[in-house]
Order: C-alpha cells, then structure tokens, then sequence
C-alpha cells in the first residue's frame, strides 16, 4: 500500500512544476520571512536586468489657419517628411494634401535651364478604394495628375532666381480626399508654403484660387457638385501685385465677365500668401546660399558685340523663312564660337548659347517696342493668312486641315457607341469622359529627330486646352449619346498649334455631323515688354496678336484664348517674367476678340453646319432602345455578334448602340441584335425566323429575341399543303410575316404572305378549286376581338355565289409548342377516334350531286390597311386544339332539309343552310366554339346583348349561316 501511495506522489510531482524554495527548512522559527526577503531579492534582479520603457517623442507642429469664401483652410508644418527640405499638409473640410520639396546639392557646370520637376499623385486609398489594376497598385501617371503637376508648375518656375539650375522636386500625395474639394489648387497653395519653408531661394509667396460662376454669381473654391452647375472654371494664381497664371473653362462667357471674375479672384487669392509668410517666420529655414550660374558682364559684352550686327540682318528681313533664319542665326553662333576658340576665352564659350539667345531677345524686343516691326514683317495685330479644309478624307467620320501661316494641324474625328467612353480613375470627378481629344506633336513637325514616348506633359496639357474649348458647343448626352475622339495631328509647327487644334477640331466636328451650336476658333496672343530697371516695373509694351514660335520663345507671354463670337470657352496663361499686371492681361482679350472673329469667318466659308451623320462612305452608327430585361441576353452574346459580323456593339442603360464601317456590315449587326432580344412586333413587317418544332397543324418557329409563333399549315404557301415537314425543317431559318394576333395576344406568322402572288384565273369557278375555293375548315379559329366588326354576314350574288365575310380572325390561339403539346396529351386520343386521319389532305373535287360554291373574300367598301404595332407578351394559352385543320375526306351528299331531323353526317359535304345537332366544346367571351357528331368545329357568334347562359356538354340546335373565309362553318341558333 506503501509503495502504491509512492508512486502516486512521483506522478503528481512529474505533472506539477517544481517550486524552487528557500535553503531554511519552514519548521526553523524566522522561516517565513528568510523565504519573503529571497523573493524580493529576485524581484529586485529582474527589475535591474530589464530594458528602460520608451520615452514619449513629442512632434513640434505649427499650423495657420485662415478663410477663403467660408470654407476654413489651415497650414501644417514639423508632423510629417520632417526630413524634406521642406513639407506643408493643407487641409479643407476632409480633404488633405502633403506638398514636399527637396533640392540637389549641387547644381550641373554646363546647365542653362531649370532642372524642375512636379510629380502629383492620386492613390486610391485616398478615396478608401483598392485600385483595380492587375497588381493592385498605381501604375504610370495617369493624365489628370499631370494636368495637376502643370497646375503646380507654370505659377511657381517664374519666381526662381535666374541662373538658379539646380534640380528641384517636388512631389504632392492627396493623404485623403472627401470627394467636395477638388485638391489641385490645394496642392498649388501647399507647394508655396513647401517652397517657403526650405531653403531654396525662391521668390514667393504665391495665391492660388479657384473661381466658379452659378446663375450670375461668382462662387470662391467651389465644390465638384457646384462646378457641375457653374459656366465657369477658373483657376488663378498670383503674388501680392501680379498674376502668373490663368487656366480657364467656361460656357462662352464674356470678356467683360471674365475680367470681373479674375479681379474677384486677385483680391481673393493674396489672402493665402500672409498665412504662409506667418508660418515661414515660425518654422522656416534660412535660405541657403546656391551657386549662381550667370555669365560675367565682360564675357556678355564680348559677345554681343560679336553677333548684334549680323542677328539684326537676319531680323529685319521678313522674307526668311523659320527654318531659313534659323539656319542664318545658326552660322552667326558658330561664327562667334570660332573667334572665342581663337583667343581661348574658355569662360565666355561656357555661356555662349546663352548669351547670344539673350542678343536675339533684346534685338527683336527692342525693333518691336521703338519700331512695332515684327519678325515676319506683320502688324503687330495681324493674323497669318489662313487655310480651311473639311472633308479632307471622306472616308472617316469627320476630318479638317487647318493652317495659319506654316503652323498645319490635321484634325479627324471618330465616332464610337457609349460604352467606348474613357475610363477615369480620378478622386474626384465624373467617371467617364466621352468627349476626348489627343494632341500629337510628331519630331517631325519641326524637321527633328527624337523618340516616341509615352504620355507627354507638353501634349497632354495642349490637348486638354483645346478639348476644352470645343466641350462647350457638344449637344447634351441626351440628344447624342456617342462617344466623340478627336485626334489633332500637328503636321507643321510655327507658333500656336493647341489654337490651330481648336480650329481645325471643330471643323472636323461639324464634317462628322455632330450638331454643334457653332464654331470655336482660337489664337495665342503675346507680350513684349520694357522694364524700369530702378523699380521693377514694366514701362513700355506692346500685344502681338498670332504669335510665331520665336516671339513665343523670346517674348514675355503666351496667352492661348479660345472660343466663339459669343464668349470664351477656353484661356492658359503662361508667363516668363515673375508676374504680369491683371491690367496688360485684361487689356490683351479685346485683340484676341477680333482675331478671333477673323478665323471664325473664313471658317464659316468652307463649313458652316452640321453634314448628315452617316453621309457618304463613312462609317455608319445606329441606337436601339430596349428594355433591359431584354439586354440581359446580349450581354452574354455581344462579343459574339462583334466577331460575325465586324462591328462594335455598346449596351448602356437600356440603350444597343452599333457602330459599322460600312452599311451592309450595319444591317447585318442590327438584325442580329433585333433577333437576340427582340423589338415591338408590328402587323404587316417581316421577321428573320427559325424552325424550333413541326406540328401537324404547322410549324412552330423563334424569333424576335425568343418569342414563338405559329406558322400554319395554310400559310405555308398559296398552294395546297399535304406536310408541313415538305416546306419547312427544323433549324430552318426563314423570312416571315407578322399577319396578327388573337385577343388572346398570340401570334400569327405567315410564310406565303412574303411569296409572290400567283397569277389569277379569270374563271371564278373551276374544276379544279384552289384552296381558297375549298369548302370546308382548317383549324377552329378565334372570335373577332372587341374592336372587330360586327357578325359576318354572307350576302348571295345573282348567281347564287355567297360572299365570305370581310373580317379576317386568327387562324389558331395556341402561343407556344408547349401549350400545344400539353393540349394534344390532354385531348388527343379522344379526337384521334373520331379522325380518320390526322394530318391534312389535299381537298377531292365533289361528286356531281355535290355543290359547289365560291368564297371570295372581300374588303368592306371604304376600308384602308394600316399597319398596327402591337406589342406582344409571353402568357400562357388555354386555346382549343387545333384539330380543326384536319380536313376529313367528302362523301356523298347529305343535304337536310330545313324540316328534316338533324342527323349525324361528316362535316365535309356542309352547306349553307344544314341544320344539326352541336355540342358546346367551350365558351368564349365573344361567341361559342361548337363540337359535331364527327368531332368537327365550328363557331356560334354572339349578337349584342344576346348573350344566354350555356353550359359546356350542351346540346344545340343549329342551322349554318355562312362560312368564314377558311371554311370554318358559322351557325346560328334555333330556337
């Protein structure tokens, strides 16, 4: 027992963990506290063997609020990039924006220019979104964010100190975004502030504000929704007392309007400068002493001395061509740099290019202030001579040329289907953009050798600005859904070439049969001015009107403004000099009006309005509207019908829009699209079917995007049928006509109806009836519905001939095979027993004793057809079974007289006048269907307000009136 209790404990002491305790076995007095003092020992060894707890950093931040149109902005510096030369988070509502800037140390010996560079990026995350590429990430610039970076740039680059080339980045992220508050002029603003704090000298700072315009009131930074409202999208940026920039779009506004909108917007946009030098004197740096790459005034004089004379030939001889003059200018450089080699002057060869580009700016500056001689010989108001061409390639939806002087643009227009719209991936903004236009620039617009890149900003940025000025006259997307590419190629470059696009694209527009309201033309105007030395301040200048692209280069401003004889749609303001008056830039719309009405006459000469769209050769475009329930199968088909047949098919919001090269191409997609998911069915239009089942009473057959008809045996063709299967097969596509419908909204097609008329036999009765003269039924037919005629009547002739009704009923009332088929299972075999056969039979001539009479139908006097559209809706069918068709074989003659007992007989031999027993087979809202003893049909039409109560099984005295005009007995009651 012992040992058992042993082995016990060993086990517990295996399981538990082992304490380790004090030396001083617990029964020695003082035990308790040797074993509390131990513990605390090891406590204490722990403590001091353990790392320091991290202190709590703390991130000096300061920050300037202010108010701009009663949306509050603030400054934040010193919590993020605090390793950037300098770093600016501007906030508005929910809308956050990080600007840094970082400058190489050093700058390059041979470099002339400024070496700046904005990168602006938009992630998704931003906006809470995963980007949906493959990687999941950001890939390449897309083209908003350059748009974005050029909006950064063309304010800032004027104000670097000149000779300052070393490199500088800048780089924007949007932190978050709430979608209000468009964050380009935040970046803007945010960059100055960036700039401000570093220590690159600079020139700031800078205000950057945009202005709207809604129902004649001027809005500050309004919202994205807000713009959707606006005429106007006006983007200005300024110093205290000048502006360097201004980026327009507007709904032809006036130049007046515009001028006021620019002064509101001046005094609006100095309110963020303050702010900025408050936070540059709290958290800013020093401005840090840069090399100066600037050529020494010996060096400059030496060579001006050299090349003025010869420079101010070559100016004053307008007949020199662009490319001429520059070949001359060219020798004078080399000329000058072969007499520096010669004396080895290695500080003046250094500067060279500069310094003469600097004598061929104050020789053409200095003719065209004191002379007002320009370069080409021209006023200083003077447009290029123009050329206008439309039409230029008639096989394109749209194309113009456009040349003014040797600046030549091709513009072309392609047309394509809603979906063909661009894609936007923005975070703020409307996700699809359907009217684009591309700006090419080719190397050899200029007779240079370059390579092909991707996306350039230069293009990007011209292309948009004539895109904009063109948005403005496109009819609304409600009147013309297409999607709209215009592709301006610039063929030659002399100066202004985003202006000629905007001529030459809305000519194209017009050449495509786009109902735009008029045209839109464009011209840059330019700025040559005289600077007070002592004050800064410009003392003299003069507008040049159509800029070449040297007094683009040499001058002061590049003022792009386009539009119509109503209004501006379109302004870039870019500038060299650090700032312009608000005055000279105002004073520069009214020259730019007339230039601008001049281009817009002699467009008007070659194209005034809108060709017909589809006219000629071009490509062909058609919309159908559909449900969209009905889209659902050609979305699973589009591709499909694009691969047979070549064009392009977009579904969009209820809407198939087709785009073809070529009309029967066109034909060919649409009656796939109508066949797939069907249009309103019109009585009396053919439609493209196919042979889904054959039945003995006819075939049933698809078409319409799904729906079934029934093609009967007797509209087969005009000649008797024996088998439906000897016309038609299963799978057989065919050509059919919608004859009508039943109340029952059933629907009739007929094959013969789209067959050539037989030639008619003069004879009106023959021994050889055609089918029309046969005398007795094809299938039960339905009761005329509630707008039909009254009840048939039969009239006789002189000749005893009796006249068929002038009403034509439906030939069957069963919709579907599958109504059909659950009818024959239900009342086959009761029918196939009284049926000698159950397929139709070619109609045997009468016996000698039988008599025969001539049916012919006939309109009522002063009827007209019309086509009726009728809309049809798949619903079930409880019809009769359409054992009617089934034309039993003729016997001899079983005349009854009227005062004879009704006896059983066979329906073929009935004539007007026999009396017989009927059985009520079905009760209709209109009438009776009426079974014989030999299973046989007929009708019983109801008179007004005759209606009686009849059971179905009920036995009927009836006499036959008339005869339909298929053969269907018609009979009336007797009492």
């Amino acid at each position: 027992m012992s040992m058992a209790v042993a082995a016990s404990l060993r086990s517990l002491a295996r399981r538990r963990p082992r304490l380790r305790l004090p030396a001083a076995p617990l029964a020695v007095p003082g035990a308790r506290a040797a074993f509390l003092s131990g513990a605390a020992e090891e406590a204490a060894a722990d403590a001091a063997a353990a790392p320091p707890a991290p202190g709590r950093k703390v991130l000096e931040s300061f920050r300037e609020e202010f108010e701009i149109g009663g949306r509050s902005i603030a400054f934040e510096t010193g919590k993020m990039a605090r390793f950037a030369n300098g770093s600016v988070v501007i906030s508005m509502e929910d809308t956050n924006v990080l600007a840094t800037v970082a400058a190489a140390k050093s700058s390059e010996p041979v470099r002339d220019f400024l070496p700046l560079t904005v990168d602006y990026q938009e992630k998704q995350y931003a906006q809470g979104v995963i980007p949906t590429t493959y990687m999941r990430r950001e890939g390449a610039p897309k083209e908003r964010e350059l748009l974005c970076g050029r909006i950064i740039d063309r304010p800032i680059r004027p104000l670097f100190p000149p000779g300052f080339y070393h490199e500088i980045q800048i780089m924007v992220n949007v932190l978050s975004s709430d979608g209000k508050q468009d964050p380009d002029v935040m970046a803007a603003n945010a960059t100055s502030a960036a700039l401000m704090l570093s220590d690159i000298p600079w020139n700031g700072p800078i205000g950057v504000i945009r202005v709207g315009r809604i129902d004649g009131n001027f809005v500050l930074n309004p919202t994205v929704d807000e713009l959707g409202l606006s005429d106007l999208n006006l983007i200005y940026a300024c110093s205290r007392d000048k502006t360097l920039m201004i980026d327009v779009q507007a709904r032809e506004i006036t130049e007046r309007d515009l001028q006021a909108g620019m002064k509101l917007a001046h005094s609006e946009a100095i309110k963020c400068i303050d702010p900025q030098i408050r936070l540059a004197k709290r958290a800013g740096k020093e401005k840090k002493e840069y090399k100066i790459s600037l050529i020494s005034e010996t060096s400059y004089e030496k060579i001006r001395n050299l090349s003025e004379a010869p420079i101010e030939e070559v100016f004053t001889d307008s007949s020199y061509g662009k490319f001429e003059r520059g070949e001359a200018l060219e020798k004078i450089t080399q000329s000058v740099k072969t007499k520096l080699e010669e004396e080895n002057d290695e500080d003046s060869l250094k500067f060279l290019s500069k310094a003469v580009d600097t004598v061929r700016k104050q020789v053409i500056r200095k003719r065209i202030i004191e002379e007002g001689l320009r370069v080409d010989g021209r006023q200083l108001d003077e447009v290029r001579p123009l050329y206008c061409e439309s039409n230029t390639y008639p096989v394109l939806h749209g194309s113009a040329l456009f040349s003014r002087g040797d600046t030549q643009v091709l513009c072309t227009v392609t047309l394509g289907a809603p979906g063909d719209a661009q894609r936007l991936d923005s975070i703020v903004g409307p996700p699809t953009k359907r009217f684009m236009l591309h700006y090419s620039f080719p190397p050899f617009s200029i007779n240079e050798v370059a390579k092909r890149g991707g996306l350039n900003r230069r293009e990007v940025g011209h292309g948009t600005l004539a895109e904009k000025a063109l948005l403005a006259v496109l009819p609304p997307e409600s009147d013309f859904p297409y999607t709209v590419r215009v592709n301006s190629e610039v063929m030659a470059s002399d100066g202004s070439t985003s202006m000629a696009s905007v001529c030459g694209g809305s000519m194209a527009l017009m050449d495509a049969g786009i109902p735009v309201r008029e045209h839109v033309a464009g011209v840059s105007v330019g700025l040559v001015s005289q600077v007070d030395p002592t004050t800064g301040d410009i003392s003299n200048y003069r507008i040049l009107t159509d800029i070449l692209g040297l007094e683009d280069h040499l001058g002061d401003m590049d003022f792009k403004i386009a539009g119509t004889r109503k209004g501006i749609t379109a302004i870039q303001l870019d500038i060299k000099p650090a700032g312009i008056p608000l005055d000279i830039i105002c004073e520069s719309l009214e020259p730019a009006r007339k230039a601008r009405n001049q281009i817009l006459d002699r467009m008007d000469e070659e194209i005034s309005t809108a060709r017909a769209i589809n006219d000629g050769s071009g490509p062909r475009l058609a919309t159908l509207s559909f449900s969209s329930d009905s889209l659902r199968k050609l979305l699973f088909h589009r591709k499909t019908i694009e691969k047979e047949t070549g064009a392009r098919v977009s579904v969009s919001d209820g809407t198939v829009t087709i785009v073809a090269k070529t009309q029967p191409i066109m034909d060919k997609a649409v009656e796939k699209v109508e066949f797939l998911v069907g249009r309103e069915i019109e009585v009396g239009r053919t439609y493209k079917g196919i042979v889904s089942s054959i039945k003995e009473y006819g075939a049933f057959v698809e078409f319409n995007g799904g729906q079934q008809g029934l093609l009967h045996i007797s509209e087969l063709s005009h000649e008797p049928v024996s088998k439906v299967s000897d016309i038609v097969t299963v799978g057989q596509v065919l050509s059919l006509m919608c004859i009508g419908q039943d109340v029952r909204g059933n629907i009739k097609l007929s094959l013969k109806a789209t067959l050539p008329q037989p030639r008619k036999k003069k004879d009106v009765v023959s021994k050889d009836p055609s089918p029309s003269q046969e005398v007795g039924w094809d299938a039960v037919e339905n009761m005329p519905s509630v707008g039909a005629n009254a009840e048939p009547s039969s009239s006789k002739h002189e000749d005893g001939t009796t006249e068929a009704p002038a009403f034509s009923t439906p030939s069957v009332i069963i919709r579907s095979e599958a109504d059909c088929d659950a009818q024959d299972a239900a009342n086959g075999p009761k029918k196939r027993a009284k049926v000698a056969k159950s397929s139709p039979r070619p109609y045997k001539a009468p016996s000698k004793c039988q008599e025969v009479r001539t049916a012919t139908a006939k309109k009522a006097p002063g009827t007209t057809k019309k086509t009726k559209k009728v809309k049809i809706e798949k619903s079930g069918s409880d019809g009769l079974e359409t054992s009617g068709s089934e034309v039993p074989e003729q016997t001899a003659s079983n005349t009854l007289d009227l005062m004879q007992s009704p006896v059983n007989f066979q329906s073929g031999s009935m004539k007007l006048g026999d009396v017989v027993t009927a059985k009520v087979y079905q009760i209709r809202a209109f009438g009776l269907v009426l079974e014989l003893s030999d299973g046989a049909r007929g009708m019983h039409k109801f008179k007004e307000n005759g209606q009686k109560d009849f059971e179905v099984g009920q036995d009927l005295l009836v006499k036959c009136q008339s005869f339909n005009a298929k053969g269907i007995p018609v009979f009336s009651l007797l009492d």
